[in-house]
């Protein structure tokens, strides 16, 4: 008989379509899920060369695109809006912490093992509709520039700050950007929060997964949200300087992913 954790409660059982039962957790299981991948971290540190840096060059790629040209303005956007393809870049990393909860023997190659997963056809699936999560994010992004600030675009970075901070026009496109960039972050939560280490973890469809995670968001608010804010904070915080910091958050935050849905799924 399955054993439940301390501080969960689970939420009924699977019913005839084998839907995975869903666990309530606390605040205690999003700081156990955080300590645990950080012992992942530190455990496998190598695979910060290996995955964990391929974050901060594509915010380098993504800075030196927009510094220059008509892009200037999607800076920002761009280098935010990266957090939405977190999971896909953290996918292997949540493989090596799955591997060492099982007690074998990991070494960095592992983390390649993910593209020879059964699954692998719903992995790509989920990443092609975060990739146009992110793409739509991107123009919607330029359409509230220009509705805000209309058509002129900066001629340096500092003008940028200047137009955007000195302002009305600049604090309504802050606003409502920051509103926009939630709705967007809120839905690849929803839809991810726990659905790539499922897809690892057991044979289940794309669309099982994503309810799944769904399911979990709703039974679990409040620590869901936790630990959007420790993503969020965790990203913003890797950012400086020029985005090094990423190359340990990111697989601080994908080894957590793991653990975090070992204590949201049954």
């Amino acid at each position: 008989m399955a054993t439940q954790r301390a501080g969960t409660t689970p939420m009924g059982r699977a019913d005839a379509s084998n839907e995975p039962v869903i666990l309530r957790i606390g605040i205690a299981e999003v700081r156990e899920a955080l300590r645990l991948g950080i012992d992942d971290f530190l455990a496998i540190p190598t695979q910060i060369l290996f995955l964990g840096l391929i974050y901060p060059l594509v915010g380098f790629v993504a800075a030196r695109a927009a510094w220059g040209g008509d892009i200037l303005p999607l800076l920002y956007p761009m280098v935010a809006g990266l957090s939405l393809m977190g999971p896909v870049v953290g996918l292997g990393l949540t493989e090596l912490s799955r591997r060492r909860e099982k007690g074998w023997h990991v070494t960095w190659s592992d983390a390649l093992r993910v593209v020879r997963s059964p699954a692998i056809g719903a992995i790509i699936g989920l990443a092609l509709i975060l990739t146009a999560t992110f793409l739509a994010w991107l123009v919607a992004a330029q359409m509230l520039w220009r509705a805000t600030m209309g058509s002129v675009q900066p001629e340096s970075i500092g003008v940028l700050l200047r137009d955007v901070f000195d302002t009305p026009a600049g604090w309504r496109l802050l606003l409502l950007g920051n509103l926009a960039g939630f709705v967007f972050a809120a839905w690849v939560l929803a839809i991810s929060v726990v659905t790539y280490p499922m897809l690892l973890d057991r044979p289940v469809g794309l669309g099982t997964a994503i309810r799944t995670s769904l399911r979990a968001c709703a039974a679990n608010p409040g620590p869901v949200a936790l630990w959007r804010l420790i993503v969020a904070a965790g990203l913003l915080l890797g950012c400086v300087p020029a985005f090094v910091g990423l190359a340990v958050v990111m697989p601080v935050l994908a080894h957590a992913s793991w653990h975090l849905y070992r204590r949201m799924v049954q």
